[in-house]
């Protein structure tokens, strides 16, 4: 049971997700921060504004709501933003994290806590290492993932060393309707819709389209990192995945033939990465075997409605 959640970083993609799930399985109490000059309200949570960067105003923040949970979602999460401001990318992923681990490790009792990683943070993956296990080696191919095993790394050491009542995803990539464009589903369902409502030439422009990776339904995820805030094992990390990669080129072929329109393909050079990793694939044993989740919303279905949010909203 969840008695007060608070949700550090609600403002973007997963955080209504999250409070709509606490708010339908009976958390008792749900708050949620967001940042200063954000736009941001939920019915169903309280919302404050939260500078991760500012220590004392997270002390303050714990001692006024006394949460029983903490999911700390805060995070610059785009690869593509990580590349073009990592000082930025350091702040909010690394300081922000330990501010927050910081403020927790002066509180008077032991909140349970959720740091969202990323299957990013594996990396450079051997053919032998696939699917991808929670101990396999870390190799960082770009900031983002380095600055999230950081993260992973300074939260292991926090649990153990005092005793924190603390556990770790590594979540892959996650999809649905509502997400930003910066991110690639998303970027080529809201591009069809355009292409639909005659506002752009019917060419989707693309990156890297050989890449494969494991995609799940937000939907899925959220219930993941309820439950294992629930009944996880303090001190250890979890994937969180659907345990099978796709090519980015499948997850095209599907988006275009949704679509209402012929579309064909052409690269875009400033969407190729300096580095891209050919291929991230979650093992999901360990999760499956401690909280008994499994994904169950089919990509088929969250292309269709991530599609179908982008014509309703363009």
């Amino acid at each position: 049971m969840i008695d007060r959640a608070l949700i550090i970083g609600a403002g973007g993609f997963v955080g209504d997700y999250l409070i709509e799930y606490l708010a339908k399985n009976n958390a008792d109490e749900i708050y949620a921060t967001k940042c200063s000059d954000q736009k941001y309200n939920n019915a169903n949570a309280r919302i404050y504004n939260l500078d991760i960067l500012d220590k004392e105003s997270i002390i303050s923040l714990l001692y006024e709501i006394r949460p029983t949970h903490i999911f700390h979602l805060a995070a610059q999460s785009s690869v593509g933003v990580a590349w073009k401001n990592p000082a930025l990318t350091i702040d909010v992923n690394i300081k922000g994290s330990v501010n927050v681990l910081d403020a927790v490790r002066e509180l008077y009792y032991k909140p349970r806590i959720l740091l969202i990683g990323s299957g990013e943070e594996y990396g450079h993956i051997k053919t032998d290492e696939v699917p991808i296990r929670e101990d396999n080696h870390l190799r960082p191919g770009n900031i983002y993932a380095a600055t999230k095993a950081c993260q992973n790394m300074i939260g292991a050491i926090y649990a153990q060393a005092y005793d924190m009542d603390l556990m770790q995803v590594r979540a892959f990539n996650h999809i649905g309707p509502g997400q930003a464009p910066l991110f690639v589903v998303s970027d080529f369902c809201k591009q069809a819709a355009e292409i639909e409502k005659g506002l752009r030439e019917p060419v989707i422009k693309v990156g890297n389209l050989m890449a494969r990776r494991d995609f799940t339904d937000v939907r899925d995820v959220v219930r993941a990192y309820c439950l294992l805030v629930e009944k996880g094992k303090a001190g250890e990390t979890y994937n969180v995945g659907c345990g099978k990669a796709v090519y980015i080129n499948d997850i095209l072929t599907m988006i275009i033939s949704k679509a209402h329109v012929n579309i064909s393909v052409e690269v875009d050079q400033s969407k190729i990465r300096p580095v891209d990793v050919p291929i991230i694939e979650a093992d999901i044993t360990k999760i499956e075997e401690t909280i008994g989740w499994t994904p169950q919303i089919s990509i088929e279905q969250t292309i269709e409605e991530t599609l179908e949010y982008w014509r309703e909203h363009i």
